[in-house]
């Protein structure tokens, strides 16, 4: 991996693709592959099931995986690595699901692990629209995953697009997928990599070649 990307972390919405391009990129770069811990909650089929009873156990579960999988990290000095998430994103379930009393401990809680965090070289979030989610949903079968409504994913795709629209902690690349097949189509991967290893400063925005506008409403 060139120098500058030591680090690449991918982000986008439930059945977007992070983990197929976090394993592609892995592989071609011989680098470490970091996955969220998804299926190891206990409280995310329930969740599903009953957002507001579970969401703050869900919540908590997934801000202490990553925060452990991030020390790790640390701890054991890795470089080139590739991560399925962005440790940041925490707060975009968190403000959609908790209330304002489960957000005050929350984010006593956040404030304080955030500070030992190694940040990306390149965020590579992926966008897509609801129906196309809706579809690779289907298509990965998880059960949890399935009985999702489209106005949860519309709802959790409009809070992506407001967090990316003011982050600027590390370079972006936004990558619309609507029309692209990365895990299937060998030349859409190759031109999707060569724009993730092109220098980024701020922010681009890459979609089947073309530079596209950012944050249209995925309804």
């Amino acid at each position: 991996m060139e120098d500058q990307l030591k680090y690449i972390a991918i982000e986008g919405l439930i059945g977007v693709g992070k983990t197929a391009l976090a394993r592609l990129l892995a592989d071609k770069l011989q680098a470490t592959l970091i996955l969220e811990e998804v299926e190891e909650n206990p409280y995310l089929d329930r969740f599903y099931k009953d957002i507001k009873s579970y969401a703050f156990q869900t919540q908590l579960f997934f801000l202490f995986s990553r925060y452990k999988q991030q020390q790790e990290l640390r701890q054991a000095s890795i470089f080139h690595v590739v991560s399925d998430y962005l440790f940041e994103k925490d707060r975009v379930f968190a403000y959609l699901n908790l209330n304002e009393h489960e957000i005050t401990l929350y984010e006593k809680v956040y404030a304080t692990l955030v500070k030992d965090l190694t940040h990306p070289d390149l965020v590579v979030y992926l966008q897509a629209q609801v129906d196309t989610i809706r579809e690779r949903i289907h298509r990965r079968s998880r059960e949890f995953e399935v009985d999702l409504s489209n106005e949860y994913l519309a709802s959790l795709a409009d809070a992506y697009n407001r967090f990316f629209l003011h982050y600027d902690s590390t370079p972006l690349l936004i990558v619309n997928t609507d029309s692209l097949d990365f895990v299937k189509n060998q030349d859409d991967f190759e031109n999707l990599f060569r724009e993730i290893m092109t220098p980024t400063r701020g922010r681009r925005f890459y979609s089947s070649g073309h530079i596209q506008e950012p944050f249209e409403r995925t309804r």
